[in-house]
């Protein structure tokens, strides 16, 4: 399997199993920051290493259960067409 069609795929299931295997979203601030992180700080979709910062926030998203589940799953779907 190509690199360029395996990361997404591995991307993508560890997203899935965070989005299953953890706790609801914090209500404050602080909690919030801890699960989104910064990592979208300076990022601009441009290359891998971008791409790769969007996967870590997305994860943290949907492993906090903010995202539903399906909005979850929509995260690189788009780019595996």
């Amino acid at each position: 399997m190509p690199l360029k069609r395996g990361v997404p795929i591995i991307a993508a299931a560890l997203m899935l199993a965070a989005c299953s295997t953890s706790s609801k979203a914090p209500a404050s601030a602080d909690g919030l920051r801890k699960v989104v992180g910064t990592s979208l700080v300076g990022t601009k979709g441009a290359t891998p290493a971008d791409q790769m910062n969007i996967d870590q926030t997305v994860a943290g998203l949907c492993g906090a259960a903010i995202w539903t589940p399906s909005e979850c799953a929509r995260h690189g779907g788009e780019t595996r067409k």
